[in-house]
């Protein structure tokens, strides 16, 4: 299945590398929207708005976590709007549903940028749908603001990482396990390209700091059979559980970890991919007691989240948690606004050289974030939290200070071959 998906992304890139260079040629924009000097992305700022992409996955495996993010960034941009837009223009977002398919992913990118000709594209959870609409940004030099949690050992001139790279959440996940005497672990993960690299640096940290890997298992997206895996689990006599499950495959895998008399107290899981929606579609009967690593909780104290939860909550129901992923979401359209307001105008080139130049900072729900030019990650407190019965998560550690990222993990010697 996923040989074939390869071949067809290969193909999609290929034909929207022809469409692009076809634009490029001949097609025709609005007045306003000549292409900049040195070429790249046409933005169109020729009405009294400015078009901006949203993409993610409305349908298919995904959708129990990107929906969330797409309703996150629509309350940013209703914000904005309210308060005057950016650069005197209201915004318009045009959403386009990735449908849990990495190609699906490639094709809508293309068109948001050369037919929408939007200003900046923000969404993508999995590194399977990043890897895809990479190339197709960096050809276009258009920009993407990704932000989900990642694997790291990446960066590109064309996105920014508002979500966690690797020193921001595996690593603290890691080192809070230990703290807590936990000499080993049993890694099970969604079969894509995110949780084999996440387990790769696992291992590497776990051979440098006295922690055993007893197993490592794989699962297909949006599977629903678990019973082997389990069982291989509760067999290892692991200490810990660290979980990269992605997607609505978390629901079924709990379901047998309860099912097999595993507990959070016989051995707890940490998941780095499961927030609080997920919580609601799982069961707080499976997840009681059980541990996530991320950079925000709805829970997180401060005069900023409390007016982000009120008005998630006004807009879209009292019952409707927050979570990291649509936490950042929504912060990364503010951190695009401040690049645009410093940079002073929409052309991609003067945004990025605007982040580059430093200061942009913004005070997020989750505490206050700054933009690291050098790497366009941005710097974000590591939180560790347990989930309770009532579906939230309360935080029990954190790193006291938002952590410089570092996608490549170059701070740390038993990192090193790893990129």
């Amino acid at each position: 299945m996923f040989r074939n998906r390869g071949r067809r992304l290969a193909t999609v890139i290929v034909s929207l590398g022809t469409v692009a260079a076809l634009t490029a040629c001949g097609a025709k924009t609005a007045d306003s929207a000549a292409a900049p000097a040195g070429g790249g992305a046409v933005v169109d700022t020729s009405g009294a708005s400015v078009k901006i992409g949203l993409l993610n996955s409305l349908s298919g495996t995904m959708a129990i976590s990107e929906v969330t993010v797409r309703d996150a960034i629509q309350l940013a941009v209703e914000e904005i709007n309210a308060a005057g837009g950016v650069l005197g223009k209201q915004l318009t977002p045009v959403s386009e549903d990735g449908a849990s398919d990495w190609p699906t992913f490639a094709e809508k990118a293309q068109k948001l940028i050369s037919q929408d000709k939007v200003a900046a594209v923000f969404g993508c959870w999995t590194s399977s749908s990043r890897k895809a609409v990479k190339p197709v940004f960096e050809k276009n030099k258009a920009l993407l603001f990704y932000p989900v949690q990642y694997e790291g050992l990446e960066q590109s001139p064309y996105i920014f990482y508002t979500g966690a790279t690797t020193n921001q959440q595996i690593v603290p996940a890691l080192d809070y396990l230990k703290s807590a005497g936990k000499t080993s672990v049993y890694l099970v993960g969604s079969d894509y390209v995110f949780p084999r690299t996440a387990n790769k640096i696992i291992k590497a940290y776990a051979a440098a700091n006295g922690m055993k890997v007893l197993g490592e298992d794989y699962a297909p997206l949006g599977s629903t059979e678990f019973s082997t895996i389990v069982n291989k689990v509760k067999a290892s006599g692991a200490s810990a559980v660290f979980n990269t499950l992605n997607g609505d495959s978390n629901v079924a895998f709990f379901k047998e970890y309860k099912s097999s008399g595993l507990t959070a107290e016989s051995m707890p899981v940490v998941s780095v991919s499961i927030a609080e929606e997920e919580v609601k579609s799982i069961g707080t009967q499976y997840l009681a007691g059980q541990l996530t690593a991320w950079n925000y909780y709805q829970t997180t104290e401060g005069a900023a989240n409390d007016k982000f939860v009120k008005a998630y909550k006004a807009k879209y129901g009292a019952d409707k948690p927050t979570s990291d992923p649509m936490e950042a979401a929504y912060t990364s359209v503010y951190l695009w606004k401040a690049m645009a307001e410093k940079a002073g105008s929409f052309e991609i080139e003067k945004v990025k050289a605007a982040a580059s130049a430093g200061g942009i900072t913004y005070e997020a729900p989750e505490g206050l974030v700054t933009v690291d030019g050098a790497t366009q990650h941005v710097f974000k407190t590591a939180r560790i939290g347990k989930i309770g019965s009532d579906g939230l998560i309360e935080e029990v550690w954190n790193s006291g200070e938002p952590v410089k990222p570092d996608p490549y993990l170059k701070s740390y010697s038993w990192a090193t071959g790893l990129s």
